[in-house]
C-alpha cells in the first residue's frame, strides 16, 4: 500500500475505534435474531404477505427461503430512475427462479437537481438526503427480509439509500444501478451555449434546443456530476456487480445484471448460509477506497459530505483532512466532462471502472483485502461483464486504456495529484477543486463583491458590476441558512468574466457540487454566516485571499479590526416558507456542519 494511504486508513480506524464498535455490536445482535420474520406473530406475518400469491405464501411460511427487499427511487421525471420501471418484475421472476421471494418493501422520494437548479425546490435538495434514509429505513422496518436491493443512481439518493440501508446493516445489500444514457451534445458545446445565453446573445428557444440536446432520453445524465460519482465510488466500495455502473438502460446485458444481483444477493442471505452484512462491507478501508475512486476522478464536491455522512452512519469518522492527504499523494487519471471534454461513455468505452480498479490495486492505491458482494478481495473488480450466446459472463480489464486523452494509466496521469484541497483561514474553512481549474487561476487575491441571494448576481452582471478582477462571496446558503442549495446558476457568468481576462474567485457557505468548473470556486465554508461566521462580516472592496495551492482562505485586513465588525443579518424568512420548504425547518435547525456530513442524523447542532 502506498504509505499515505495506509497511514490515513489507520487514523480513521484509530479515530473510529469506539463508534465502529458500537455500530458492529448493534449489528451482531441484530442478525442474531433473524430471520425476523420467525419473529413476527402470526397476525404480523398474515399482513406481511396478504396480497402475494400462493406460491409465494408458502415460501414465506418456511423461514429456509430469503425474502428479498427491494426499496426503489424510481419515478418518471428522473431520466436516471425511470428505468426502474420495470425492474421489480425483472427481479421478482429471478427471485422465483433461485425458490425465493423479492417484494417491493418502500420507495424513497427522488428529486431532480437538474429541474430544481435556480429554483426553490433546490433548498430541499441536501435534505432529501436524510429523508431518503429515513424512507429507507421505513421500508426495511417491517423485518420481512432476509436481503435488500437498493435501487438508485442520482445526486442524494445513493447516498440516502446506504445511510438508512446501513441501519439494517446485519442485512446483505446490493445496489442495483440503472446505467446513463447514450451520448447527447457534447458538453463543450453545451458549456459555449450557456454563456451565449448568460451574454444576451442568444434567446431562451436556443437554450432549451441545447439542453434538450443534452439530456434526451432515459439514464443518468452523461457528465461526471454527484450521479455518476456515486456509481463509480459505489462500485470501487464492491457495492455493485463488478462492471455494473456505466452499461446503458434497457439493454439485453443490464437486464441480465439485474437479474444477477438479486441471485447473488439471495446466496449472500442468511437463509442461504450467507454470514456477512452491508455493514461488515462498509469498513473504513472500503471507505478509503471510495475516496480514492472519488478523488483520481475528479468527481462530485458533494462526496465531501455525503460519504462523510454514510461513513458515520457505519461508525466510521472521517473529515477533511482525509481528503487532502489523500488528494495530494493519488494521480488524476480521468478527464471527463467538467474535468475534460469527454461523458462518462467514453470513459467506459475507454475502459471504464474495471481499468482503474486495476491501475490502483496495481499502484497500492487501493485496498484489495475488503468484503465485496462477490466475495473477497476487490481484485474481482478488475472484470467487465459481457453477454455471450445470451449468458452473463466477466472478462478482465483491458491492459491498455482505449481513450489516454479521456482514462489514462497510473503510471501516466493527468496529474500527480487528485485536485481537491482543504481551504483554512480567517474566512473558515471549506474545499476547492481544481480539477477543471488552470493552474494560473488557483491564486486569486482581489476585492470581495457580496451577495446574500444568487439572483442577485445576475442583475449584477448584466449591469456591468462585475466588470473586473473580483471574489464573489455569496453566503446565507449554508445548510441552516436555506438548505445549502447547488449555486450552478453562476457558473455561466462567473465563466464569462473569467473569458473576459479578469481575476475571478467565488466563496461561498451553499455547494457547487459535481459541476464545479473552470473558476476557482471555495465551497462549502463554514462556520457559515448564518451562525455568525467570518462570511458575515466582510463588506464590498475587502481584499480577499483565495489561495488553492497553498490552502488559504482569508480577509486581508486586520484581524483584530476584522472581529470588531458586526455580523450581517438579512432576512432569510422567504427561505423558510412556500414550496415546502416550511415543512424542513427543524432539519435546518437540527443540521451539523459540512465536514461533519451536513446531516440531522448525530448533529452536535440543538433541534
Amino acid at each position: 500500500m502506498h504509505p499515505t494511504v495506509q497511514a490515513v486508513t489507520q487514523r480513521i480506524i484509530d479515530r473510529s475505534r469506539a463508534p465502529r464498535q458500537d455500530y458492529l455490536e448493534r449489528m451482531s445482535e441484530l442478525k442474531a435474531r433473524s430471520p425476523h420474520r420467525s419473529t413476527l406473530s402470526c397476525g404480523n406475518l398474515a399482513h406481511g404477505f396478504a396480497a402475494c400469491g400462493q406460491s409465494d405464501k408458502d415460501t414465506l411460511k418456511l423461514m429456509n427461503k430469503a425474502n428479498v427487499a427491494m426499496v426503489s427511487a424510481y419515478n418518471d421525471m428522473l431520466s436516471a430512475h425511470q428505468p426502474y420501471a420495470a425492474f421489480p418484475d425483472v427481479i421478482r421472476d429471478a427471485a422465483h427462479g433461485m425458490g425465493s421471494v423479492a417484494q417491493f418493501a418502500g420507495g424513497t422520494p427522488a428529486m431532480c437537481d437538474g429541474v430544481t437548479q435556480g429554483q426553490p425546490g433546490m433548498e430541499l435538495s441536501l435534505f432529501s438526503r436524510d429523508t431518503i434514509a429515513m424512507s429507507t429505513a421505513v421500508a426495511l422496518s417491517h423485518n420481512m427480509f432476509d436481503a435488500t436491493l437498493l435501487l438508485g443512481i442520482c445526486d442524494k439518493i445513493v447516498p440516502g439509500l446506504l445511510v438508512g440501508a446501513l441501519s439494517f446493516g446485519y442485512l446483505p445489500s446490493i445496489l442495483v444501478p440503472a446505467g446513463p444514457m447514450p451520448s447527447g451534445l457534447p458538453n463543450k458545446e453545451k458549456q459555449r451555449i450557456r454563456q451565449l445565453y448568460a451574454e444576451g446573445k442568444i434567446g431562451k428557444d436556443e437554450l432549451l434546443e441545447a439542453e434538450s440536446r443534452s439530456y434526451h432520453s432515459p439514464g443518468t445524465c452523461t457528465f461526471y456530476g454527484t450521479a455518476n460519482s456515486n456509481q463509480l465510488l459505489v462500485e470501487v466500495m464492491g457495492l455493485h456487480l463488478p462492471g455494473a455502473a456505466f452499461i446503458h438502460p434497457n439493454t439485453p446485458l443490464r437486464e441480465q445484471l439485474t437479474r444477477a444481483a438479486t441471485e447473488q444477493v439471495i446466496r449472500l442471505s442468511k437463509p442461504q448460509g450467507g454470514e456477512l452484512g452491508l455493514g461488515d462491507m462498509v469498513n473504513e478501508k472500503s471507505i478509503v477506497n471510495a475516496l480514492v475512486a472519488l478523488l483520481v476522478t475528479g468527481g462530485s464536491t458533494n462526496h465531501t459530505l455525503h460519504w462523510v455522512a454514510i461513513a458515520r452512519a457505519a461508525g466510521i469518522i472521517i473529515d477533511w483532512s482525509d481528503y487532502a492527504d489523500l488528494s495530494s499523494v493519488v494521480p488524476s487519471m480521468t478527464r471527463i466532462y467538467p474535468n475534460g471534454e469527454e461523458d462518462i461513455n467514453a470513459f467506459h468505452e475507454a475502459g471504464g471502472t474495471p481499468f482503474l480498479i486495476r491501475e490502483l490495486l496495481e499502484k497500492g492505491f487501493l485496498h484489495n483485502d475488503v468484503e465485496t458482494v462477490v466475495g473477497h478481495g476487490l481484485e474481482r473488480y478488475t472484470q467487465m461483464p459481457e453477454l455471450e450466446s445470451g449468458k452473463l459472463v466477466w472478462k478482465p480489464a483491458l491492459r491498455e486504456s482505449l481513450r489516454p486523452d479521456v482514462l489514462s494509466s497510473a503510471t501516466e496521469p493527468f496529474s500527480r495529484d487528485g485536485g481537491l484541497k482543504l481551504l483554512d483561514g480567517n474566512l473558515g474553512r471549506g474545499v476547492i477543486k481544481v480539477s477543471a481549474v488552470a493552474p494560473e487561476h488557483h491564486r486569486v487575491e482581489a476585492p470581495a463583491v457580496i451577495f446574500n441571494d444568487q439572483n442577485e448576481l445576475k442583475a449584477a452582471f448584466e449591469a456591468g458590476a462585475l466588470d473586473m478582477d473580483c471574489v464573489v462571496i455569496v453566503r446565507f446558503q449554508g445548510p441552516r441558512s436555506n438548505g445549502m442549495p447547488e449555486l450552478h446558476k453562476l457558473t455561466p457568468y462567473l465563466g464569462v468574466l473569467q473569458d473576459r481576462g479578469y481575476k475571478v474567485g467565488l466563496v461561498t457557505d451553499g455547494r457547487m457540487s459535481g459541476a464545479s468548473g473552470k473558476v476557482p470556486a471555495a465551497i462549502h465554508v463554514y462556520p457559515e454566516a448564518l451562525d455568525g461566521g467570518p462570511l458575515a462580516r466582510v463588506q464590498d472592496g475587502d481584499l480577499i485571499c483565495l489561495d488553492a495551492d497553498k490552502g488559504v482562505l482569508s480577509i486581508v485586513m486586520d484581524e483584530a479590526e476584522f472581529a470588531k465588525r458586526a455580523p450581517a443579518k438579512p432576512d432569510l424568512s422567504r427561505y423558510h416558507q412556500g414550496y415546502g420548504r416550511e415543512l424542513f425547518g427543524w432539519m435546518r435547525r437540527a443540521v451539523s456542519t459540512p465536514e461533519e456530513g451536513a446531516s440531522v442524523f448525530g448533529a452536535s447542532s440543538p433541534c
